[in-house]
């Protein structure tokens, strides 16, 4: 933390901005947890609900995630934030008064638009809060957001959809972020960018063209750019389908679901991620190199915990694989957005985060859902409820070449972040 935030500050901004990530995953999760109920309401195809979920999401969270990152390069990150926060609580709110499915693909549509406007200018503002050597464990605490909203979110919406209805969810799980959506604008402060560097780094604004080839010249940043969109595809597949999973090959109901699943997840996710981020920490301060190796060894242990969590039939065993893939299948997010913003020039950051976030999201929320949707429908024929094991298979190839990536990133990592620190716009 640099001398330009209190530390009271640093970590209540911090706390407010997991908050409102625990929102952002929680509300764009929701969909997931409900599909079998509109499946049931609707009578819509497996590929059809794979389209809603995953493209309606991402077309606009695509589309706007740059220029919003672009703008939240230049002007107060603080209030792009809010703004987005308040639309996307709206828009989820708003799911639960659908009558079909055309009208829910609407609302995803809007609620990418102000998704769009959160994660990127987040993790911009905490690299601005905390030094380089503390952001990796400051960025792990953000990410811990996905576990809260498992651990503490999801039984209890789970539980609201379970006895009053899938639309009654979604009211539940939107309006609270309106309202806090004014809180966090009346009551935090935009961070001095640069302020938390050890020396000072050049802070001229950049053209948007000019941010996105600057770093498309980062070969770390393409190789670790690449990881986000294999695990993007991995974390959203598995987050669409996996509550249809439990309920076709297993037999459980929404609420058993929400109410075994959502904890179990919290914890170990959470134990995962703040527990990498502590290794990191520690062992990232007298060798940069493991600031990669952590996450790609956490990738390519996700994919055979993955595999006992699908083909599994003894619950042990297949409780076993779910408890630790969600160990595994987070610990690269933090340091990778955190290496991320290193390669790149303080005005660059918020572009940075958006263009992993875009590879991410284009990719892997795009066609994640779609394409296992559409396996389930391929492969019904033959195996009939069981068809979506062997669909979700695809997360197991999607983690081994995560995990190989982030290796080969390492060999241009040290150059790059060089190239950042001499203020090279150019080379």
């Amino acid at each position: 933390m640099g001398s330009s935030q209190t530390r009271g500050t640093a970590l209540y901004t911090l706390g407010f901005l997991t908050l409102i990530s625990t929102f952002n995953y929680l509300d764009r999760s929701l969909l997931g947890m409900a599909l079998p109920l509109i499946k049931s309401e609707m009578h819509v195809s497996d590929t059809t609900l794979g389209l809603v979920t995953g493209f309606a999401f991402v077309f606009f969270y695509s589309l706007l995630g740059v220029p919003i990152a672009w703008a939240a390069d230049r002007y107060s990150r603080r209030n792009i934030i809010a703004a987005g926060f308040a639309l996307w609580s709206l828009m989820t709110a708003a799911s639960g008064f659908c009558s079909n499915i055309w009208q829910i693909a609407l609302t995803r549509l809007l609620m990418g638009a102000g998704e769009a406007a959160g994660p990127a200018p987040s993790n911009a503002m905490i690299s601005d809060l905390f030094t380089p050597a503390r952001r990796p464990l400051a960025l792990s605490i953000y990410w811990l957001a996905f576990s809260i909203g498992s651990l503490f979110l999801v039984p209890l919406l789970g539980w609201v959809a379970q006895h009053h209805g899938w639309r009654a969810m979604f009211i539940a799980g939107g309006i609270p972020g309106v309202l806090l959506a004014l809180v966090f604008l009346l009551t935090v402060r935009e961070p001095a960018r640069g302020g938390t560097e050890a020396k000072a780094l050049p802070t001229a604004k950049a053209g948007m063209l000019e941010s996105i080839a600057y770093l498309l010249r980062s070969p770390s940043y393409l190789m670790m750019g690449g990881c986000a969109a294999c695990m993007g595809a991995n974390l959203y597949a598995a987050g669409t389908w996996s509550t249809t999973f439990l309920m076709r090959v297993h037999h459980m109901s929404i609420g058993e679901v929400a109410a075994t699943t959502g904890p179990i997840r919290g914890i170990v996710s959470l134990i995962g991620i703040f527990g990498g981020g502590l290794l990191i920490d520690r062992l990232g301060r007298r060798n940069l190199n493991w600031r990669l190796w952590v996450p790609a060894i956490a990738c390519l242990l996700a994919a055979p915990t993955e595999m006992m969590f699908l083909l599994g039939d003894s619950k042990l065993v297949w409780m076993t694989g779910f408890g630790l893939s969600s160990a595994f299948v987070l610990m690269h997010q933090a340091p990778v957005f955190a290496l991320g913003m290193a390669v790149a020039p303080v005005r660059m950051r918020a572009m940075a985060s958006a263009i992993f976030l875009f590879c991410s999201a284009m990719i892997g929320q795009a066609l994640g859902p779609l394409l296992v949707g559409w396996l389930n429908d391929i492969l019904a024929a033959s195996y009939g409820e069981q068809a979506i094991r062997y669909s979700l298979l695809i997360n197991v190839v999607t983690a081994i070449i995560g995990g190989i990536l982030l290796l080969l990133a390492r060999r241009w990592l040290t150059n790059d972040i060089a190239r950042t620190e001499r203020g090279d716009a150019h080379g």
